[in-house]
This record gives C-alpha cells, structure tokens and sequence, in this order.
C-alpha cells in the first residue's frame, strides 16, 4: 500500500494514497464530524458538517482526497460556524420526543447537537405533517423523526444492491429566501433540501419490495427507521451488548446480541435486538432478525444424559451439519479417533472433497482470496453460486465492486435472476445450461489467462472454439454529390459538390467464440462488450459457489480454478455452504454415508443431540455458545453466549468418554495447527475492529504451501447437460437452516420457489418425484425468479432435502400439480 504524508492540526501523519481525508483522519483518531457519510459507500454531500480546510481551501472531508504534502485543519471560526448552523436546522422542526425515541442514548443528532454547543435556536420555519409507515415485514420509518442524511439510500444501493428507497418530494413549507443572505451557505443549502426531501421507497408503492436485510436502519442516525419488532420495547442504555459471530451463513459476521431482563417478572435475559459494526460489515435479514433461536432448558435432564452416553457407545455413525463451533467438531474428531465413528456432514464433505482437489493441483491449503480483497477489485465474476440466495455478503462484494470501483461483473448460473442486472451496466449475465459450468471456466481462461502459462492441450483445446464468419454490417460512409443551384442575386447557376452521410452494406470477417455461444450469448456483440469492460481495469477476482462442489465433474472444476489462477491474474475466493462449512472440512475426517446405529446432532438419526428442543437430549443453540467458527474470510472469529443454558453441553458427553478438558473453550487451543489453526486460547481472542477499519476478530488461518501436482484438465462435458423440468436446491433470502427458520422476525417459507410465470403455470402447490421419492410443497412466487427452473428449499432438516438431491444441487424431475 503507498501512502502520503499529510498535516493534520500541524501533525504529521503517513497515509492511504487516494484516502479520502474523513478516513484519513479517523484511522487515526482524529474526529472530524459527519453525519451521512459511510465508509464503504460513496459520498452523498448531505449533511455537510465534514467540512475542512486543505491547503488553505474549504473542502468537504469526506468527498476530498489527501495529497502528498497536505495541510489541514480541521476547526476554524468560519467552520465552527457552519456546523452550528447546520445543527441548528437539524434541531429546528425535530420532534422533542426523546425520551421515548428508540435512538435515544445512541442517537447521533443528540451527539452531535452537544459536541457542537447548540444550547439555542436562530431559525424557525412551520412543519408539515408527515405519516409513520411501515415498509415491509420488518421494517418501520418515521419521516418525521427523518433527517434526509441519505445513508439508507447509499448503503442499500452501494452496498446491498436492492436500491429500493431514495429520496422523494416532501412538500414542506419554502424558506424564506431572506435566510440565503442571512446564515452561512452550507446551513442553507442543506435546509432548503431538508424541507424539500422525504425518503419513500423507489418502486412508486409504500412498500420497499426488498431483502429485508434492515441494514437501512442500522446505518440510520437517529429514530426514522426502525425494526418494527423494536420499536418502544426498550431504551438502549438498558440492553446489555454480548460480541459475536452471526451463526447463519459461512460469512461469520460480526454481531452484537443486546440483552435484558425479559420483564420485571422474568428476569432471565431476552434477546431485543441484534445490532453491528456498520461502517466495517453489513448483516443480511437473517443476521440482523434470525436472533432468537435458543433452547431453553430449565435443568440438567440426567436420565435423558445418561441414555445419550449409552447411544454414543454403541454408535457407528454420527451425523451432523456445519452450524456447530470448531471446538464442536473437534470433540467430534475425537471421538472418531477413539472409537472409530463415522463422521457424516454432507455440505462439507463436499467442500472438503472440492478443496483437496484444488489444493493438489494448486499447492495452497486454501483459495487465495478474502471477500474483502474481492471488494478492492474492479473486475468480478461469480460461478456457481446464487449470489442473491447463497451468501449475503458475497453478493454485497459483487454489487460494491460495480458501485465503487467502477467495476465490471460476469455472473454465470443457470437460474435466472432480476435483481444482478441491476447492480451495474457492465455486468453481463450468463444464464447457461445445467452442467456447463466447465464452459464458463474455460471461457475465462481464454479471456484472462496468459496463453504461454497453459498447457498446450488447453491451448489448442479453447483454440477449437474459435473459428471465422463473415457478418453483414451496415456502415456509414460519407457519399460526394454534385447539385445544381441558382444564385439568388445573379440568377446564374453553377454546380456545388458536398458530402452527405449514406448507409451501405458491408461484409466483415469476425471471430466466432464457440464458447460465448455455448453459455447463451451472441459471439459478435460480447467480443465488442467485453473490451468496453476491460476498460482501465486491473485486479481481478472470481467467486466459487456450492454449485461446483456438488457438481459431478467437481475435481475437474477444481483443477480448472488453479489453473486460472497459475495462469492469469485472476485471485479465487469460494464459499462455504454452511456456517462453518470450512471449519468442520478442516478440522474433521468426515466419511460418504451413515451405517448402522446413528447418533444426530441438529439432524435425524437413531438418538438425536438438538438445539433446537426436538431431540432425545437438548443442546445449546449458537447464541448461548462460546466457541469459535471458521469463516469464508479465511478468519477464526469468537462467538459468545448472549443467554444462559441450563441443560448439559457435548463437552459434558466429551468428558465422560474421553480425557476432555473440563469447558468446551478449552479445546480452542487444540484446534489442529497443521490446518493452518494457531494454538491460541480463547480468552485472548481480540473481537472487533480499528479505526482504520482493520478487522481484529481472532485470527487468519494460515494457509499451507506443499508440491503442487501437475495440473490435467479434462475437457467440457455436454452430456451431463441437464433438460426437462428442472428443480435446484436453494433456499429462500434470509432462511439457512433450521435456527433462522425458528426466529419470530424470519417469514420466509419453506416451498417452491419459482418465476411468477412458472408459478402461475405449476398452481398453488405440486407433488415433486424424484424418481426414488417425492416431497409435495407449496409454490411460492419470487418476482426476482426468472426462467423455468425452480428452487426447493433445504432450511428444514426433517424433509431430508439432502437426500432427495445427493451429491448434486439441480435434479431432473417431474412435478405434478396437488
């Protein structure tokens, strides 16, 4: 990273090269006030409030860039000014209903209010009345209470891709235009906009049609927007703030559970809210609204423990998923290694099969990239995965590298979807075939990689899709003509000859790219679209979804992945299906299928281990855990317990069978180093972030270098092409498994999902065969659907959904209506 050296209030300081002077100042603890900026998004200029002087000039921090040798001051009489004034417009009409307002105590209009010294008013205009609403499910906006900042508006646009709210008319009362002449410019500027300015959802209705993620009322400063769940149930300075890892999905982000009393009769604490570090991470629905899935166990059931000890001891097999720590699946490991168990988790043993085989043939333990390097890249791609389903925050880094980096974008899957479109004009869908995922991986190859780094079979293999049409085009050439004309004073005539535009015809020769063709574009139109894209782009990623590792030519994919990394600058970063996904394929020895008598953690089996209250002996759930998980980002991040649980853990199981330490956070420091683990305790785990927004939560893992196997590909196989009616395994935005389903903010159901148009074909709801079995479920409409294909969810593991698919995610089907 270069950097510059500036002046800040005549210290000197060694920055980010192209920082924005607000970043600038606050990595390194230098406050400079703002109220609508966002870290990770672009500038909106709303409040106004960051203004600065650099090199003598008035300059809005978070909008100017530092330069070598700068100078700035932060504060002066001018400045001091302003901001006043444009706090007191703020404070002018807002309502003074503080102490019921669900911001109060962390509300940043209060905050700033006081830091500037407003203790009076200069300005006065009349209000307009403005309407509470609710936007959706989960969503609650008081435009009273708005203060038009725009920070939802950039962070669902920037950040989440859904640009579902922005800015509408108001209809508030005209400033008097004496006030233009009378207070600083900036207050007024920013007045006139507050009066004129409401936030309304984008679509033109008074619903905003979106995720749901409720990252708009994170961002929020004061109490406009709000979770309809939270609204008046609590002051914040009552809740109690627990640091952990959200327990969803692979992403691991970083959460605080806020807890109190449940009531004056109840004292055992409550889950109100989930809240974040919103400037470093963004939450999805689930993250942000799945928070309540505990067990809640009043004692210790000793009957029910011993016949769990009783079961272990005869067991052959346990099965299990990847919502479980990594100290979890260590005991797990042990008990393999004791007693000779089979270890059964279908989602990761498929990653792990997928990441063994792209370590061979790479000689790295694991892919090369974070998604946060993905969102410093300015050229994405996605194979395999369902952004907008799959992983939240995978999707996040495919629509901020378009809004911020003036990116460009490749999504290739075979389900289509209206909302990726949408993040960018030059991002080209590809909605291909089941099974030729392979093609999308040698069309990158041919685009990216340096010919002279590839084998020669391949080079001669990708050279095959190449051959030479000639194509009509019209053109416009400009055509001489001679005309005669009659002077109008001599009356004379005389010829003049000019140019004049005609359209001829033209035949060119053209490269036809038979792979373009082969995943559903037109070969002419992309060659021309492709190299607008490239257009001053230097850094390139590509995400890797669970589609290839349940895919039947995985190992092939996986070598196909290495090789685009050994041969062009391309840098791959993949994603875990399930929460810690990447942890349990690290940490254990897991086998193909389960035998004999099967003990079920969180899944069914002989004797079952549930944290969800169903099974022959109760477990806690991830929010009354201390443990750690293994995220996408390569991180081992702590997670701790918001709530007590009273019942036994399967450390206490551990213990009995085993020489086990005596809490399961003892096993934290075990966990295997040789997977690239540091033998680190957990009470030293740090749990947060810098200034300068440096992640420090836990700890990387490191990955592992060892000889490299020579990389043979194999080439495209179109017989595993899948036709007919088509059925994906996938679940709805905002459920994972069984917990988010379980949490009282989480709607979605399980079903069907499908295209409105092929919903409306199939009707309310359909019989799917299988072939060896069938599942009869709801249709559900997803508007963000398009084509035939269609998505059963898997969130719910009594179905057995897993089963139903195998090692794969689409199926051939036939779907008969109910």
């Amino acid at each position: 990273m270069s950097t510059v050296n500036i002046k800040i209030d005549g210290k000197e300081f060694a920055v980010k090269e192209g920082e924005y002077i607000l970043n600038a100042a606050r990595a390194n603890d230098i406050f400079i006030p703002a109220i609508c900026y966002l870290t990770r998004c672009s500038p909106t200029l709303a409040c106004r409030l960051c203004l600065v002087e650099a090199d003598g000039k008035q300059v809005y921090a978070c909008n100017a860039k530092v330069k070598e040798g700068m100078e700035i001051t932060v504060d002066t009489p001018n400045i001091l000014e302003e901001r006043r004034a444009i706090m007191e417009v703020y404070d002018v009409n807002h309502p003074l209903q503080c102490g019921v307002c669900d911001k109060s105590g962390e509300c940043e209009l209060q905050n700033y209010t006081l830091e500037l010294g407003v203790d009076s008013q200069s300005y006065m205009i009349p209000d307009t009345k403005r309407e509470t609403k609710n936007w959706s499910s989960v969503l609650h906006y008081d435009a009273g209470l708005c203060i038009v900042c725009e920070r939802c508006t950039t962070v669902c646009k920037d950040m989440i891709g859904d640009a579902a709210i922005s800015t509408t008319k108001r209809g508030g009362e005209a400033l008097d235009k004496g006030f233009k002449e009378t207070m600083p410019k900036d207050a007024y500027a920013m007045w006139n906009k507050l009066q004129k300015s409401i936030i309304a959802p984008s679509n033109g209705t008074e619903y905003t049609n979106c995720s749901d993620c409720g990252e708009c009322a994170a961002v929020c400063p004061v109490g406009a927007l709000v979770s309809r769940d939270f609204v008046y149930s609590s002051n914040a300075w009552d809740l109690k703030r627990t640091p952990a890892t959200c327990a969803h999905c692979s992403s691991g982000c970083q959460i605080y559970y806020e807890t109190k009393p449940a009531s004056i009769e109840d004292r055992d604490e409550k889950i109100f809210r989930v809240t974040n570090e919103w400037n470093y991470v963004s939450l999805c629905g689930a993250g942000r609204f799945g928070y309540d899935f505990e067990n809640r166990v009043e004692s210790k059931d000793k009957k029910a423990f011993d016949a769990a000890i009783e079961a272990f001891k005869k067991a052959q097999s346990i099965r299990f998923n990847s919502v479980i720590t990594n100290e979890e699946a260590l005991m797990l490991q042990a008990l393999k290694e004791k007693m000779g168990v089979k270890l059964v988790n279908p989602d990761a043993k498929a990653f792990q099969k997928f990441l063994n085989a792209y370590s061979n043939a790479s000689g790295q333990s694991l892919y090369s990239f974070d998604f946060k390097e993905v969102m410093a890249t300015d050229f994405v791609m996605s194979v395999g995965a369902a952004l907008r389903n799959d992983n939240p925050n995978a999707r996040y880094a495919f629509n901020n590298v378009q809004k911020m980096n003036k990116g460009a974008g490749f999504y290739f899957h075979p389900v289509g979807d209206n909302l990726v479109p949408t993040f960018g004009k030059s991002v080209e869908v590809f909605t291909h075939k089941v099974g030729l995922e392979e093609a999308a991986l040698y069309l990158i190859l041919d685009l990216f990689a340096d010919a002279e780094k590839l084998p020669s079979e391949v080079k001669e293999y990708i050279q095959s899709f190449k051959s030479e049409k000639t194509k009509t085009i019209k053109e416009k050439v400009m055509k001489e003509v001679t005309e005669t004309v009659v002077d109008e004073e001599t009356g004379e005539e005389k010829e003049v000859t000019k140019k004049v535009p005609e359209m001829v015809e033209k035949e060119i020769t053209v490269e036809s790219n038979g792979l373009v063709e082969l995943l559903g574009k037109e070969s002419d139109t992309f060659a021309e679209t492709f190299e607008k894209m490239m257009k001053k782009k230097e850094s390139f990623s590509l995400i890797i979804g669970e589609d290839l590792y349940f895919h039947e030519k995985a190992e092939n994919i996986a070598k196909l992945i290495a090789l685009i990394e050994q041969a062009s600058p391309v840098r791959v970063a993949m994603i875990p299906p399930k929460t810690n996904s990447l942890g349990v394929a690290l940490i254990c020895d897991l086998d193909e299928e389960a035998s004999g008598y099967t003990i079920g953690y969180n899944e069914n089996g002989d004797f079952k281990l549930s944290a969800l209250g169903d099974g022959d002996l109760d477990m806690p759930a991830m929010n009354q855990q201390e443990g750690t998980l293994t995220n996408m980002h390569k991180r081992v991040t702590p997670t701790n317990a918001a709530l007590e649980y009273r019942g036994y853990e399967l450390n206490d199981i551990m213990k009995v069978l085993t020489d086990a330490p005596a809490e399961t956070i003892d096993w934290t420091v075990k966990l295997p180093t040789k997977k690239g683990f540091k033998a680190v305790e957990f009470d030293s785990l740090p749990n947060g972030y810098l200034n300068d927004g440096t992640e420090n939560r836990g700890y990387q893992l490191t990955s592992k270098s060892k000889k490299a196997k020579d990389i043979n590909v194999n080439k495209i196989d179109e017989s595993i092409v899948l036709e007919g009616e088509i059925v994906y395994r996938c679940n709805p935005q905002r459920q994972f498994n069984d917990f988010s389903d379980k949490a009282h903010e989480i709607f979605e159901a399980f079903g069907l999902y499908a295209s409105p148009a092929k919903a409306e074909a199939l009707g309310s709801k359909v019989e799917i065969d299988f072939g060896d079995r069938s599942i009869s479920v709801d249709v559900i409409a997803d508007e963000r659907m398009d084509g035939d294909i269609v998505a059963l969810s898997d969130f719910k593991s009594t179905h057995d959904v897993y089963g139903l698919f195998g090692q794969s995610r689409y199926k051939t089907v036939t779907m008969r209506k109910v």
